[in-house]
């Protein structure tokens, strides 16, 4: 016979158990995450007790904020600002002849009211054609001029590397102390 005491706090001990295997899966992840970031830091004071200087640079921020790349987003802007006026327009046209189609529905007859639906859906689909059609252009036309920027950066790096005496130079990292950041270095290099 159990006691008032034992009869009472029975339920309490099935979730402290179930807590303590919750708590052991937690308790291990957080240890093996405290390895893996206390093994990086290793690494890096290693590598900093050795003498070796280490430099980051954040590729997208180039690709962004850099002379190059905003002169090549205008280009490309600029080339494909007639075709999205185009597509504008013809969306315009859709949505103007669907809700026209809407508000003459109930008075149409079935023939033109399938004729008008089948016009709309050959419109969409033109639309939906095009538009998809400007963007596999505009990302190629994108990619080709990112690409040339993306090597005059790298250059870049390399004379950086070579200047200051770099051993190591990480692009795009999780985490980063802004102190070995030098992407404003290669930004102003790239302005050049």
């Amino acid at each position: 016979m159990m006691s008032d005491f034992a009869l009472n706090n029975s339920g309490s001990m099935r979730v402290a158990v179930a807590g303590s295997r919750a708590g052991r899966k937690l308790g291990t992840s957080l240890a093996l995450m405290g390895a893996l970031v206390l093994g990086q830091a290793a690494v890096v004071s290693t590598a900093q007790a050795q003498g070796t200087k280490i430099g980051f640079v954040n590729t997208e921020r180039i690709l962004r904020d850099s002379g190059p790349a905003k002169a090549a987003q205008s280009k490309i802007e600029s080339e494909f600002k007639r075709r999205s006026d185009e597509l504008d327009s013809l969306t315009s046209k859709l949505r103007s002849q669907a809700e026209k189609f809407d508000k003459d529905a109930p008075v149409l007859s079935e023939s033109d009211r399938v004729k008008r639906q089948r016009e709309l859906s050959n419109l969409d689909m033109d639309l939906q054609r095009k538009r998809r059609e400007f963007q596999e252009d505009f990302n190629r036309r994108r990619n080709e001029e990112f690409s040339g920027i993306v090597t005059k950066a790298n250059d870049a790096i390399k004379r950086i590397a070579e200047q200051e005496n770099y051993d190591l130079i990480v692009q795009d990292a999780v985490t980063v102390n802004p102190r070995i950041d030098i992407t404003d270095k290669v930004i102003q290099a790239l302005g050049r």
